[in-house]
């Protein structure tokens, strides 16, 4: 019984074997950003005003904010999918819903400049279905602190 079985393992492995000369399928990648240039892909481009905003001096403790607006400068919808901060002092709200092609939107911050002091750099990063589908937004602020006697 075990001789007969080696010879099949045998036959099926090398029958079950394809030689495909060691090339991909190019059907396992679908990737609209490493698409060749020209092509017909309906692709969302969200497009700033200002990406930085300088609050300027500003006194510890108080809370400031700033809007960041933007367009869709694509020809598809823009979805925002998040939009991450580097830091618990920083409040965002921004759209949940689709922004069509050709509409515009906002992303607004509140900072909050309690327990800081000197000058401060902020990053807020916006991930939405965009090539490249990350941009950072920069805010920075100059915290004074007041003495009390």
């Amino acid at each position: 019984m075990k001789k007969a079985i080696i010879p099949i393992l045998i036959f099926w492995v090398f029958c079950s074997c394809e030689s495909n000369n060691g090339k991909l399928s190019g059907d396992l990648v679908n990737n609209p950003a490493s698409a060749t240039v020209g092509t017909n892909t309906k692709e969302p481009k969200i497009v700033f005003e200002a990406t930085e905003h300088n609050f300027g001096k500003m006194l510890q403790g108080e809370k400031v904010s700033c809007t960041y607006k933007f367009k869709n400068e694509g020809d598809a919808p823009l979805l925002i999918s998040s939009v991450d901060k580097t830091c618990g002092c920083t409040n965002i709200t921004f759209p949940k819903t689709p922004i069509k092609p050709g509409e515009g939107g906002t992303i607004s911050i509140t900072y909050d400049s309690d327990g800081h002091k000197g000058i401060q750099s902020r990053r807020v990063v916006v991930k939405a279905n965009t090539n490249p589908a990350e941009t950072v937004l920069i805010f920075r602020a100059s915290v004074e602190t007041v003495l009390s006697f």
